[in-house]
């Protein structure tokens, strides 16, 4: 019985600002090495005879590069799945379920995912997975515990009971604990009766879903009502809005997982990390003799203990320590390490004041390519902007602004009002207040252009979309 795998890629990683934002979150990025964290999810998953094609669950933003971070891995999802508003992981898992045994009633077992964590051990999540499986075909909810090495009190704890009858690596679950205290902590750790709680779950489909109508009906209803009315959005599975949104905002662990009868744990020592604060990915990090972890153009004189990442600038530290430097285009973030949880905090301060920093980059990617904001003042904005071969922007009208387009590299397909033309390099034109528009690249490099924005308004929302290939 192979076993579907589904990868919750819905949060915004806001402890991790600024490099991870919510048009861009930290799922999407690559902190260490060549893939971004949603890609060694699936990498996880991919080319075994144990998986099926996974579902993905996110939201309507993200959908393209969801899908694009799957075309380079060339791994094609059962599902994509778009969540209309963010419920937690209770309503998110059953929609997956629904999908599941709509599909493959008679194969149903499901191993769920957060996209955002870190599993350095193949080889030992396989074996976890393969006793979970076990259990779960025993109809067994399973969790995995991770085996601790330090008190934390950033993670909630799960309390192991006596080992399965059965299964001797597999343990029922006596409580789940909240986040604990730094006392109460070291205790848990020291007894060695309790797990760091993973967010990771495998179960047959129908008997999660059983358990949710028993313990939450109301979120079972809804489900399946959104589930029901779904529409296709190209690759996308699109959810029905108006039910989704009548589920609690709830986690699996207080909707199921806590009340069920038949729940369980296998404990799971594969060097796991949720790359939840800049600590974290401060521990995973290399160091130097110092124990400063140096990424980008760095000089230190007196410095230790240091997380320092410059992406564009030389940044140049004397005498400082325990601290955590991230120097981007438009943000610089410095924080004590002791305090690198409280990222979250500023991050929420920044959404209050309404600032783009918390919501996007200086670059923002689109399914056609993307755009760069080089400059901005009141009635001026420019960009780089950066078109895939065989793209195309929708056909658009702004009602605030005007745009002059300058072609740098490529060849563009420019549509203004009823006039259809091609530019080359070095050739521009001017795109007036009010008048429709479209730019593509029928050719086979990256097309590359400037554009400079003049009006009164400059914002995002002034786009009246006529016609989009991307649904948008």
């Amino acid at each position: 019985m192979k076993i579907t795998p589904v990868i919750l890629s819905g949060g915004s990683g806001t402890r991790l600002w600024p490099v991870s934002r919510e048009l861009n979150p930290k799922q999407f990025l690559d902190f260490f090495g060549e893939y971004s964290l949603f890609q060694q999810a699936v990498l996880r998953v991919k080319n075994s005879e144990e998986f099926a094609n996974p579902i993905i669950i996110c939201n309507n933003e993200h959908r393209f590069t969801a899908a694009e971070e799957l075309q380079k891995l060339h791994v094609e999802a059962s599902s994509i799945i778009l969540e209309p508003i963010g419920r937690n992981t209770a309503p998110a898992i059953a929609i997956a379920a629904l999908d599941i045994i709509t599909k493959t009633p008679k194969n149903d077992l499901m191993l769920v995912m957060p996209s955002d964590h870190i599993i350095n051990d193949q080889n030992e999540f396989m074996a976890a997975v393969k006793k979970a499986a076990a259990a779960a075909q025993d109809e067994y909810l399973v969790t995995f515990g991770i085996v601790p090495n330090k008190p934390e009190t950033g993670y909630g704890y799960i309390k192991k009971d006596a080992a399965l009858k059965k299964l001797s690596d597999v343990f029922g679950v006596e409580k789940f604990v909240e986040k604990p205290n730094a006392e109460t902590a070291a205790k848990f750790v020291k007894s060695g009766d309790y797990l760091w709680n993973s967010g990771i779950f495998v179960f047959r489909a129908s008997c999660f879903l059983e358990a949710l109508q028993k313990h939450n009906i109301e979120i079972f209803i809804n489900c399946v009502n959104s589930y029901k009315r779904a529409t296709r959005d190209l690759d996308f599975l699109r959810l029905q809005n108006a039910d989704f949104e009548k589920c609690a905002n709830i986690s699996i662990d207080y909707a199921v997982m806590e009340k069920a009868e038949k729940v369980a744990v296998v404990p799971l020592d594969a060097g796991w990390s949720d790359v939840g604060s800049w600590q974290a990915v401060a521990d995973l990090e290399t160091k130097d003799e110092n124990q400063n972890s140096l990424i980008g153009e760095v000089l230190t004189l007196d410095t230790k203990n240091c997380y320092i990442n410059s992406r564009h600038k030389l940044i140049a530290t004397i005498g400082v320590e325990n601290l955590i430097i991230i120097s981007l285009k438009d943000v610089v973030l410095i924080v004590d390490k002791n305090k690198s949880q409280d990222v979250k905090k500023m991050f929420e301060l920044l959404k209050k004041n309404k600032r783009e920093e918390c919501h996007s980059h200086t670059k923002v990617l689109r399914p056609w390519g993307s755009f760069e904001t080089i400059d901005i003042s009141d009635r001026f904005k420019v960009k780089r902007i950066t078109v895939k071969p065989k793209a195309s922007l929708s056909l658009q009208m702004h009602n605030h602004r005007s745009e002059h387009w300058i072609v740098v590299k490529g060849t563009a397909n420019v549509t203004c009002g009823t006039k259809e033309f091609v530019m080359t390099e070095d050739q521009s034109t001017y795109i007036p207040v009010g008048k429709k528009h479209r730019l593509e690249n029928k050719g086979q490099i990256p097309l590359e252009l400037i554009e400079v924005q003049t009006g009164g308004y400059l914002g995002e929302d002034d786009i009246i979309r006529f016609s989009d290939i991307y649904g948008r």
